[in-house]
């Protein structure tokens, strides 16, 4: 771009607080200084920059269509056509600072919308045959564009035919589920159906009719954002303070974050120690469809905009809020939370003490949710802190060996990473941070001293991200623990940070603020070299879990960061003499190959993948109950897999904890609900026998500097 060279470098990755935003009429000549500010910041800080040339401007088309009209709603094939003559025009458009694109397709798009509202409004009191035989394809992506309105007017009416059924069958379940009493008839149930379907899309409606032109500017300039990685955001000045109501905290309420997803509001993720979380039944990625409040008729969410969806979930401490999501093999649940805060001593690292009778004994056990730290502004230690007295309670105990869980720990601060790794360690390095014009900075344990040196087991799962990651990766390079898990990790090794435009561009107050972009300026690197980006953390044991068949994580990312490598550095470790993992392995494989548990989890996964590529409905009532159904039937093999004790495993609370405890009701409940838990745990079971394996390897320990015959049982 012509400009690109004169802006500032002096970028700061911090957050920058605006006031209120209003929308502002159209100015072509803000929109235009945005857009190029925007893609030179991106030009100047990317880790990875990309040519604007024609396959840019190609993949920048598709993404923006998507944007527009990934539901394939609007637009009709001679639309896209329309639309299509400037796909290879887009980065000489940007280059050239014009929009003619961009105002074509809000045309088009404003037109589209007509038209769809005014074929919805034909046939949303349609008298439907619902029992005659018809398929519907629900996957956007397995469908193409109607070629006219006559292809549109079809679609409408079949899609509003199924939006109809699934109701009525809902309500039908509801009415065999309920004790003896009045039945409403069919004809009743489909009235009602029909009018909370018109409901529905009338709000949906009303909310796209109130769309700003600056949304759908957002939407395109993040069609340029996103083709760098998924992570890279624009942000208008009020998207940036939305962003941080979102972000600062939990969800008032639940103890959940959520996400946009197109028309659909997701689970982000989880808050360690929240109502969600303590209720085991919402997951990261459940889909959220309606959210009714305990007594009271519920809203159906799609298409809602995230604000207004968070303002539905919040409430006082002790109400109800009744959420009915989609799980990922496509079932439908409703799922009841009592809003509460978030217990923090939940959140925080705990312990306990395992045996295996007449197996392995005297096995320490720390759950580390999040790697939490004094700066998050809470009221406990650091992570690094609360793990390192968790270990000197446990060698108080004279435990044979440690196994650190950090399945579905999201990550946190980086320093507590550093120092819980040099827990184990000598001093070395832990991992490598490198921007895309400089040599990577080396982070390092300085702590010479080793607080355990004796057998240890990481566990991680699909959901161990970036800290959890790094912890593993560095743990696996020393060869100083076993890592045990799923597949592989989350696969997150990118850093981003936010950047504030206004400060790229010296002058123009008159048309600033511009906003800011989030954007991916830096990788994480593995002490090997390698990063954790994409291909995350692989586990040196893997055992089956409900999603080894289903593509989660980084990878599932369009235009994530490919995986790289740089160099290593020097480390190496003389604490523990890691024992023969093939031999551990192969024992582990043949316990799992005759688990049944295991085996009918793995048999779950398959079940969840096949669901998963069926997204082709029948929409007469009849067929469409038979597939729920058969669906439920199939569930509910599985629903019960991981509900049972597994027998001699014996779990227990070291005395100083108990004596901390002793005083405090809720700590005491909260603590056996979560030792019954454990003790359902078959993943945990697994990780006691190979420590048992560990232990009767005989491999040989470093401990004070001479090599030491390792304890047995």
């Amino acid at each position: 771009m012509k400009k690109r060279g004169v802006f500032l470098l002096a970028l700061l990755a911090g957050v920058i607080g605006y006031g209120a935003w209003c929308a502002d009429p159209i100015n072509p000549d803000k929109e235009k200084l945005v857009l190029e500010t925007l893609l030179a910041v991106m030009d100047q800080v990317h880790f990875k920059p990309q040519n604007l040339n024609d396959d840019f401007s190609k993949k920048a088309f598709k993404q923006y269509l998507d944007d527009l009209d990934g539901t394939k709603w609007f637009f009709t094939q001679e639309e896209v056509d329309q639309l299509k003559q400037y796909e290879l025009k887009i980065d000489d458009e940007a280059n050239a600072g014009t929009l003619e694109f961009f105002d074509l397709s809000i045309q088009l798009l404003d037109n589209a919308i007509a038209r769809s509202e005014r074929i919805y409004n034909e046939y949303i009191g349609y008298d439907f045959d619902f029992d005659k035989k018809e398929i519907l394809e629900l996957d956007s992506d397995k469908k193409p564009f109607p070629k006219d309105e006559a292809e549109q007017k079809e679609y409408w009416r079949k899609y509003l035919k199924y939006q109809i059924v699934s109701k009525i069958d809902g309500k039908l379940e509801l009415q065999e589920k309920a004790a003896d009493g009045e039945k409403k008839t069919k004809a009743e149930l489909i009235t009602e159906s029909q009018k909370e379907t018109k409901e529905l899309y009338d709000g949906i409606f009303e909310r796209i009719n109130e769309m700003r032109r600056s949304d759908r500017f957002e939407a395109y300039l993040n069609a340029f954002a996103n083709l760098y990685d998924p992570h890279s955001v624009y942000f208008s000045p009020k998207g940036k303070q939305d962003f941080d109501i979102r972000m600062g905290g939990k969800l008032e309420g639940i103890g959940a974050r959520l996400s946009q997803d197109g028309d659909y509001t997701k689970i982000a993720s989880i808050v360690p120690g929240g109502p969600a979380w303590q209720g085991k039944q919402l997951e990261v990625d459940d889909v959220i469809y309606r959210v009714t409040q305990e007594g009271k008729e519920g809203d159906d969410i799609k298409g809602m905009r995230i604000d207004d969806v968070v303002s539905r979930v919040r409430g006082k401490k002790g109400t109800v809020v009744i959420l009915t999501v989609k799980k990922k093999d496509g079932e439908m649940q409703d799922i009841k939370i009592e809003r509460d805060e978030i217990i923090l001593d939940v959140a925080y690292a705990r312990s306990a003490i395992m045996d295996i009778d007449e197996k392995v004994n005297n096995i320490g056990f720390i759950r580390l949710p999040a790697f939490y730290s004094s700066f998050d502004g809470g009221e406990g230690n650091s992570c690094a802190i609360d793990v390192a007295k968790e270990i000197e309670k446990m060698k108080k105990e004279n435990v044979n060996g440690i196994i650190l869980d950090l399945r579905y720990n999201g990550g946190g601060s980086l320093p507590d990473v550093i120092d819980m790794s040099g827990l184990f360690i000598e001093e070395g390095p832990i991992v490598q941070v490198k921007s895309r014009r400089r040599p990577a900075q080396v982070y390092n344990d300085e702590d010479a001293s080793v607080l355990y040196d004796g057998p240890l087991i990481v566990m991680v799962n699909a959901h161990s991200a970036s800290a959890s990651e790094i912890l593993a990766a560095a743990l696996q390079d020393y060869k100083r623990a076993v890592i045990v898990g799923s597949e592989s990790t989350f696969g997150k090794g990118t850093v981003q940070g936010f950047f504030d435009l206004d400060r790229a561009l010296p002058g123009n107050s008159d048309l600033k603020p511009l906003g800011q972009v989030k954007l991916t300026f830096q990788k994480f690197y593995r002490v090997n070299g390698g990063s954790n980006q994409l291909k995350g953390v692989i586990p040196d044991i893997v055992l089956p879990d409900q999603f080894s068949y289903i593509k989660t994580g980084e990878k599932e990312e369009v235009n994530a960061l490919e995986w790289s490598e740089i160099d290593a550095v020097k480390f190496g470790q003389n604490v523990y003499k890691m024992p023969n993992i093939a031999q551990l392995k192969a024992k582990s494989e043949t316990r799992v190959q005759n688990n049944e548990v295991f085996r009918l989890i793995n048999e779950d996964a398959k079940r969840l993948k096949d669901n998963q590529d069926e997204s082709a409905y029948p929409i007469d009532l009849a067929g469409f109950s038979k597939v729920i159904d058969e669906r439920k039937a199939e569930s509910k093999k599985y629903t019960d897999i991981l509900d049972k004790n597994i027998a001699n495993l014996k779990i227990r609370n070291m005395e100083i904890d108990l004596q901390e405890m002793a005083t405090d009701s809720a700590k005491i409940g909260r603590n056996e609900d979560w030792l019954q838990q454990m003790q359902k745990d078959v993943y945990i079971e697994e990780c006691l026998l190979i420590m048992k394996d560990m232990i009767q390897s005989g491999t040989n320990y470093v401990e004070g500097g001479k090599m030491q015959g390792m304890k047995k049982n």
